[in-house]
């Protein structure tokens, strides 16, 4: 049916990435036992990541940084996908201090990873918020 179809636009994962709308996460992923390439998207990035000197959250009493929460993040998906190794798309919890300067106290919460094709069919994974697509 769409055989003779003309392309009108195609916006890949690599076009994601290079864009910053994907951040790349694969060694530290690598290290968690994943096996194919991960990405977060920006939305989780700002969300359960970030943690730059200018953010009024970054508190000395907090104990926070980038590594130690992008570790956090995808650990626990890593937790989640040896859980179930059927499922392409899994949802899963992970504790966070909220960056918006409220408080120190981490709070929880939901993502997802998806398992899917990256732009030649080679599996990827995306770890997202639950009502990113």
């Amino acid at each position: 049916m769409f055989e003779d179809a003309e392309v009108i636009s195609r916006y890949t994962r690599a076009d994601a990435l290079a864009d910053g709308s994907l951040v790349d996460v694969t060694q530290t992923a690598k290290e968690a036992g994943f096996l194919f390439p991960v990405a977060v998207t920006q939305a989780t990035w700002l969300d359960c990541v970030a943690w730059g000197a200018t953010e009024k959250a970054n508190k000395p009493q907090a104990l926070q940084d980038e590594a130690g929460r992008l570790w956090d993040v995808v650990y626990m998906a890593f937790l989640a996908a040896r859980s179930n190794r059927e499922a392409s798309r899994l949802e899963f919890s992970v504790y966070r201090v909220p960056t918006d300067g409220r408080g120190l106290k981490a709070r929880p919460v939901s993502l997802v990873l998806h398992i899917g094709p990256g732009d030649s069919g080679e599996p990827v994974i995306t770890i997202m918020q639950p009502l990113e697509s």
